[in-house]
């Protein structure tokens, strides 16, 4: 993402301080991580130090540090999910993708995190794809779920 882009998004806030997080919310939602150049950026035009910006974002999960897939792949290792198959669905994915939970592939195409919950326990096991649920999960429907985001 460009510096021309961030400027765009903090202006949009007014450069008030206190819509950091709606700021890098937007900036996660666009580029898929947040660059150092990003938050330096966001620290100078804000006034927030970079250290406190740094914190926010390692904080909360909603945020990456490190460049992130265009295909966000979650899978809801939760108990209702867990007892009906859950692991043996991520198991599938990892074999499908070559990527473990936390990773993003070569390309930038695709990248794998567990969750606690997606909260549609009744249709676990769950994986969700940039916000799309799939549910009801065998091992063997991962592959076709997973073909529409090529």
């Amino acid at each position: 993402m460009d510096i021309t882009r961030v400027d765009q998004i903090i202006d949009k806030h007014n450069c008030e301080a206190n819509s950091l997080i709606q700021v890098l919310l937007e900036i996660q939602s666009e580029k898929h991580w947040l660059s150092r150049q990003a938050l330096e950026r966001i620290s100078e035009r804000l006034d927030v130090p970079l250290s406190r910006i740094q914190h926010i974002a390692s904080f909360y999960k909603a945020f990456s540090l490190v460049p992130k897939g265009r295909h966000e792949i979650h899978i809801c290792m939760g108990t209702a999910c867990h007892v009906r198959g859950a692991q043996n669905v991520l198991s599938a994915v990892e074999d499908l993708t070559g990527i473990k939970p936390g990773e993003t592939d070569l390309d930038l195409k695709l990248s794998l995190e567990t969750v606690n919950c997606l909260g549609c326990c009744a249709l676990g096991p769950v994986m969700d794809v940039n916000g799309q649920i799939h549910g009801n999960l065998a091992p063997a429907d991962t592959e076709e779920a997973l073909k529409k985001y090529e």
